[in-house]
């Protein structure tokens, strides 16, 4: 069975975390490499473009408190995207704030450590919201419910 290299598989938010998932932190821009030399000639930093879409690349820190295992309970999540997600407003007394993801997909990643191999994940997404707040919908979608 071939699978392309760099395939990423949909999946449901629900699905991939049943507790729910909680951002630790902020979102921040992902940027290029930038070396000394470049530095000392006072070059701009350019923000790192994601391929397959040509957006711009943010990360997040988020935690899963239904991963069973250790090193699963803290990951990041790389966001595609014209503007930099804005997370939800913190919820007074915790010190993480509860999101959703939206348009979640992950791709499979071989990870080593020593003679220890194992397989993980790198998870984007395209968006994220409040708990209780109702899913964005697509400008598609809303054209779609109109011409109903």
């Amino acid at each position: 069975m071939a699978v392309p290299q760099g395939m990423s598989f949909g999946i449901d938010h629900d699905v991939m975390f049943p507790q729910g998932v909680f951002l630790v932190g902020e979102i921040q821009q992902l940027t290029e490499y930038q070396s000394q030399e470049d530095r000392a000639r006072n070059r701009p930093v350019r923000p790192r473009i994601d391929e397959p879409t040509g957006l711009p690349l943010f990360k997040g820190t988020f935690a899963d408190p239904s991963a069973e295992k250790d090193r699963d309970k803290s990951f990041t999540v790389l966001f595609a995207a014209k503007v930099q997600p804005v997370p939800p407003a913190a919820v007074p007394g915790m010190p993480f704030r509860p999101v959703v993801l939206e348009g979640l997909s992950v791709q499979p990643r071989a990870e080593t450590s020593g003679q220890a191999k194992w397989i993980t994940w790198t998870v984007r997404a395209t968006g994220m919201r409040a708990v209780d707040a109702a899913p964005a919908r697509s400008m598609k979608s809303a054209g779609d419910a109109k011409a109903a």
